[in-house]
């Protein structure tokens, strides 16, 4: 089907655009009494990622709200460890919990690659719902953990302050950690395989716990193994071209590293200014980003201020894509982010022309 805005694949191939295209990361969600509402009628958090039209419905919540740029697939990062039989729940308040923690060679040794196409078969099938219900509205965006991110929920058991568990096993025994990365390295790539499969037309990778390496051990432990990711993915489909974006949150000291790895986007937290990173990388890849999230709690004026800031850092030109610097707060006004998408329809056309 004819897609009717592609704004966002445009810019991330580093096109001309009309205006800058904005997607936020957890546009679905809690914010919205449309998502809460929808989430208790699931029963639970999981049970709505397994319902097809639920879990449709929720990814187009946010649409019908704002004019956004991009369809987020509504689904949870730990999908992957899920399937290879760690139990995965969540405690109000407290997030997600693995009942079998990995943290021994011998668990590492025990796991399996699991079977996306069967073990995940409820994310496909919402990947297709969603695809066939937007119709060509806009890009459809598929998503995973990496497999570092992805690991230290699977050794912690949980989130975790100070990453002890993963870390101890990081510099303890290398040799595992490293077989476990290999492990979620290949079941990443055929995950993100078959959302390209399924429909989704951009992929971006979530490094959420990348930053909190040394240097060394970001090259080693996290990067490299995106870097795999990104080499074996499907890179054309329906005859376009599926973009990459890599997300390491506070992974600014590595920036020219993030864009040598073959991904067409590298996405921003709001602690790297984006003049700097288009002045390192912006001839390289797209960038995206990179407004705090807190933002939205200040005066629609503060925001019309701020988003009017991170324009005219990234400056004219093409290669940008607004999005926040990490997800969007459950306790968010969705009034503001009325104020945001309004600075944004109004001031974007300044620094991105109208191309002839």
């Amino acid at each position: 089907m004819e897609l009717r805005n592609d704004r966002l694949l445009r810019a991330l191939a580093g096109q001309p655009v009309d205006r800058t295209p904005v997607w936020m990361m957890r546009q679905a969600g809690r914010y919205l009494p449309e998502y809460r509402a929808t989430r208790e009628r699931a029963g639970s958090f999981m049970d709505l990622c397994r319902d097809a039209d639920m879990a449709c419905e929720v990814t187009l919540q946010p649409l019908e709200r704002y004019p956004l740029d991009g369809a987020i697939l509504f689904s949870d990062i730990l999908t992957i460890p899920d399937a290879m039989g760690l139990g995965l729940y969540f405690e109000t308040g407290e997030g997600p919990k693995f009942r079998k923690p990995v943290r021994t060679a011998e668990a590492v040794s025990a796991l399996e690659l699991p079977d996306v196409e069967h073990d995940l078969d409820y994310v496909m099938n919402a990947l297709r719902t969603i695809r066939t219900e937007l119709n060509g509205r806009v890009p459809l965006i598929g998503f995973s953990g990496s497999p570092w991110t992805l690991a230290t929920y699977m050794v912690e058991g949980a989130s975790s302050k100070d990453f002890r568990h993963v870390k101890s096993m990081l510099y303890g025994n290398p040799d595992a950690m490293h077989q476990l990365l290999d492990l979620l390295a290949q079941a990443v790539t055929d995950y993100l395989n078959a959302q390209i499969r399924a429909g989704a037309q951009v992929v971006q990778i979530f490094d959420t716990w990348g930053g909190t390496l040394t240097t060394p051990a970001y090259l080693e432990f996290s990067l490299r193994y995106m870097e795999q990711i990104v080499a074996g993915l499907i890179r054309e489909q329906e005859g376009r071209r599926v973009p990459v974006i890599l997300f390491t949150k506070n992974g600014g000291q590595w920036l020219e590293h993030i864009a040598d790895s073959g991904a067409d986007a590298v996405g921003l937290d709001w602690t790297t200014e984006l003049s700097d990173a288009r002045r390192r990388i912006g001839h390289q890849v797209a960038l995206q980003g990179n407004l705090d999230p807190n933002v939205l709690f200040a005066s629609p004026a503060a925001i019309r201020a701020e988003v009017a800031r991170i324009l005219d850092s990234f400056g004219e030109g093409s290669g940008h894509v607004f999005n926040l610097g990490h997800g969007i707060s459950q306790f968010t006004d969705p009034t503001h982010v009325d104020a945001l998408m309004e600075a944004l329809h109004e001031l974007s056309p300044t620094y991105h022309p109208v191309s002839t």
